[in-house]
């Protein structure tokens, strides 16, 4: 080729470097399919982009700017004069200043909080290290025994120096991270085995199985916990008593696990019948048939079910407050009954929903990156 040729085509439009099409790729052309494709689509869009711009507006005026942070003392009443005088104009953050120690460890002796704080900490890093997979193997397990153990102790106390402290006063974020976790933690396995046993061959399990699942669904949450901490302790020899929190959690666990159980139910259905055939080809026995390729593709399949049903029970442990047990919104609830901050709920609940806001979006988040890493093969 001449070098008239290569400069003509050098020089030619279709050679020259050309911007990208943003109006149909990326976010210009997401928005024009979206939210402005039509005139019903475009009005209906900025009148709920203004609303969303006032309401941001409005409560950034009512949280920050006009929001009163502390407020003074005489002796030991706080003066909330100035809270009261804005009459909803403005937060007062001044009750979580006061109140964030009840409302994070209950009736926990006041000079003894180090000790649910360091345990608080604990069950986050205990999250964060089985979130990571090069864990996942047999060591995780003396991990959680070891970690849940030391929990015990700093809660309870009595050794290694530490003054005992009666479950009676246990109470705020520790019991909502001990009742979500240990209950979790120990309905996982149970619905596994529950869900494996529904499809089993031999009807007395199945049977077995089935009425569990059916009668722990068929009843409220509520419910159980009553039988658990009133009428169970009917039952027991006289002189015999068993811990309220134990009770309770062993009332979550069961009704956990049923709930678990049909999802995991659902992805052993879910799972095509050739990895059976497979699996029995190879001449693997059930259960390492069931352990190495059955249960992984489907557990595989059914994450983000599973991690609602945590999140969902992750809130439902404030229903432990029908039994007297102070967890984290409960103790929200009892910070504003003192006459001086009674009227500010508002701030409690915001700084309590927070906290849960934090976990169940971890939760949320960690779960739809698992799914994506474990589910790569299938876009290949």
């Amino acid at each position: 080729m001449s070098d008239v040729t290569l400069n003509a085509a050098a020089a030619s439009p279709e050679a020259a470097p050309r911007a990208a099409p943003v109006t149909s790729t990326g976010t210009v052309a997401w928005l024009r399919a979206n939210l402005f494709s039509s005139w019903i689509n475009t009005a209906v869009s900025l009148a709920l982009a203004y609303l969303l711009v006032r309401w941001t507006i409005g409560f950034i005026d009512w949280a920050f700017i006009n929001a009163i942070w502390t407020v003074p003392m005489q002796g030991n009443v706080p003066q909330t004069q100035a809270c009261r005088a804005l009459e909803g104009s403005g937060a007062c953050w001044a009750v979580i200043g006061e109140k964030h120690r009840f409302i994070l460890f209950g009736t926990y002796p006041y000079e003894e909080h180090w000790r649910p704080l360091l345990v608080c900490a604990l069950f986050i890093a205990l999250y964060v290290v089985s979130a990571m997979r090069r864990f996942w193997s047999w060591v995780l397990i003396p991990i959680w025994v070891g970690t849940l153990t030391l929990i015990g102790v700093l809660m309870w106390g009595g050794v290694l120096g530490l003054s005992y402290v009666p479950q009676e006063r246990w109470g705020g974020l520790p019991i909502t991270l001990i009742l979500s976790t240990f209950g979790l933690a120990f309905a996982f396995p149970l619905a596994v085995l529950v869900a494996l046993g529904r499809r089993s061959k031999l009807p007395a399990i199945k049977t077995l199985c089935v009425l569990y699942v059916e009668l722990v669904r068929g009843v409220p949450l509520i419910s159980l916990l009553f039988m658990a901490s009133v009428m169970f302790p009917l039952f027991l020899p006289e002189g015999m008593n068993i811990d309220k929190l134990l009770r309770a959690q062993v009332a979550i666990t069961l009704f956990a696990g049923a709930y678990l159980a049909e999802v995991v139910r659902a992805g052993l259905q879910t799972l095509p019948r050739g990895q059976y055939e497979a699996a029995e080809a190879l001449g693997l026995s059930y259960w390492h048939k069931t352990g190495l390729i059955i249960l992984p593709q489907a557990l595989r399949l059914v994450i983000p079910p599973l991690v609602n049903t945590f999140i969902g029970f992750f809130k439902d442990t404030s229903l432990v407050l029908i039994i007297g047990i102070f967890d984290l919104l409960t103790a929200g609830k009892t910070a504003i009954v003192e006459p001086a901050w009674q009227g500010f709920g508002i701030e409690v609940y915001v700084f309590v929903g927070a906290i849960y806001l934090v976990f169940c979006f971890a939760m949320s988040k960690y779960s739809q990156d698992l799914e994506r890493d474990l589910n790569q093969h299938r876009r290949r």
